[in-house]
């Protein structure tokens, strides 16, 4: 149990027995009243008070904090957020390319604002939901979730490591606010086939295989000629090409999956042409990380010029010429190479794909995502709902009648 303590006082008996408080040698020296209690591991803390009201309903407080499960001791959280950052991605268990975003977003947004605070004055929900807001003035809505879950995640360590009672970032005012997205614009035939027709002959066959396969960038540049199955008609999706900081490595797909896509008969026939006529060049690469182990593969599609593996940078001049070649004018997002991904989600959904086929050989860790973004596609669905009207509700009444009958 807490008591408060009377720091200028001591008791003395006097004549008649009575006990009574006297004033001792800290008599009228620095703060007269003492808060004191247990923390959850029985040891005694105090703190010091001017008046004895609020002395004693510190210790309270704090004994209602303790039992309650709530406790924060009042030394704790006097690092600073800086230090506390560092020490959260530390901690953190994420691939290489997340943690370097991470570090970003630490260094770029969260340092300058909050890095020479002290945790335990980060309290306030409302002053985090201004800070996220002023975000989305400025950067996407990408950024701004990054930006959330990292501040999140390292006051979710300081509240686990005792130095903050509650994480602001989890009150229920905080939010990124709904992201905003266009609709899935897909490509013209003959856009795509202006586009592909435009590439140098040595990397030809890349957007075929893009728009009829579905990589993703990164997979397009990682394709290795082992990776064709022609006696089941697959494409084998097992790596990709990735940037970590300078150095680039060979990783699993995104969501660390690899997928099987069919490959129509047409692809299968360009890419052995292309095989043919372009021998698959060995580059090496670190695997997963910058030290990680040395894998060699036969690239399909390198530089036309060095033999090197490709980058986005390089490849850029290529599909911009391309671009302006097939006449496409007034270029936006939506021309960016993942259109060849688009155009494969089109093809398929036109062809009756339904979407959780769809999501597998998209490489989509959940066909709601899937569906979200390509359902629109699906064809014909106000036909298919005329039709069930028409033939369920409309039918003929005497068919209707014999059937009950």
């Amino acid at each position: 149990m807490g008591f408060t303590k009377d720091l200028w006082t001591r008791p003395e008996k006097q004549p008649d027995g009575e006990i009574k408080r006297v004033p001792n040698a800290r008599w009228g020296k620095g703060k007269r009243w003492l808060a004191c209690w247990l923390d959850p591991d029985e040891r005694e803390r105090t703190k010091a008070f001017t008046t004895k009201t609020p002395a004693t309903k510190y210790w309270q407080k704090m004994e209602a904090d303790r039992d309650r499960g709530e406790y924060v001791d009042p030394k704790a959280g006097k690092g600073l957020v800086a230090a506390l950052g560092t020490r959260w991605l530390g901690s953190v268990k994420v691939d290489p390319a997340t943690k370097i975003k991470y570090e970003q977003i630490l260094r770029l947004h969260v340092g300058p604002a909050f890095g020479q605070r002290a945790i335990k004055s980060m309290r306030r929900p409302s002053e985090v939901q201004a800070w996220l807001t002023s975000k989305s003035e400025r950067y996407g809505d990408s950024t701004v979730m990054l930006c959330r879950l990292v501040l999140g995640g390292l006051l979710e360590l300081a509240v686990v490591d005792g130095d903050l009672r509650k994480n602001p970032v989890r009150s229920r005012i905080v939010s990124t606010g709904k992201a905003t997205s266009e609709k899935v614009t897909v490509w013209q035939d003959s856009r795509m086939w202006g586009v592909i027709d435009a590439h140098p002959e040595p990397l030809r066959a890349m957007p075929i295989i893009g728009a009829t396969c579905g990589h993703r960038e990164g997979e397009l540049f990682a394709i290795a000629d082992d990776d064709l199955d022609e006696d089941r008609e697959i494409i084998h999706i097992r790596r990709q090409l990735k940037r970590l900081g300078n150095v680039w490595v060979f990783a699993l797909p995104k969501n660390n999956t690899e997928r099987e896509v069919p490959l129509a008969s047409s692809s299968l026939l360009v890419a052995r042409k292309h095989v043919a006529a372009y021998k698959p060049q060995p580059v090496t690469l670190p695997w997963e990380r910058p030290d990680g182990e040395l894998r060699t593969y036969r690239l399909m599609f390198v530089h036309p010029d060095t033999g090197r593996h490709l980058k986005p940078s390089t490849y850029d001049k290529y599909w911009d010429n391309a671009l302006a070649a097939a006449g496409v004018e007034g270029r936006t997002r939506r021309d960016g190479r993942h259109a060849m991904r688009h155009f494969y989600a089109g093809l398929q959904l036109a062809g009756g794909t339904t979407i959780n086929e769809l999501a597998v050989y998209l490489g989509h860790h959940d066909p709601a995502f899937t569906l979200r973004v390509y359902g629109h596609l699906q064809p014909d669905s106000h036909d298919r709902a005329r039709r069930a009207v028409d033939t369920r509700f409309f039918r003929p009444r005497s068919a209707l009648s014999m059937r009950q009958a």
